[in-house]
């Protein structure tokens, strides 16, 4: 999987488990889903993510890099 396809499937999980968390234990954990949403709107205008620069520490490919090696070939 790619970097963005990674961080779009930990940021669903992210904002998953904090609605369940917040509805059953306490409603403070809506605060962190309010932080995941303000986190994606500024990656929109910035194109970077906290997240996006761990996964790519881990090693994962962008799908630009990707991209441009399949242009190569």
């Amino acid at each position: 999987m790619t970097t963005e396809r990674w961080l779009r499937c930990i940021a669903g999980i992210f904002i998953l488990i904090s609605v369940m968390l917040g509805t059953w234990v306490n409603h403070w954990w809506f605060a962190f889903t309010g932080f995941i949403g303000l986190n994606l709107l500024q990656s929109a205008f910035t194109n970077w993510c906290p997240m996006m620069w761990i996964l790519e520490r881990f090693g994962t490919k962008s799908e630009k890099t990707i991209s441009e090696k399949a242009h190569l070939t």
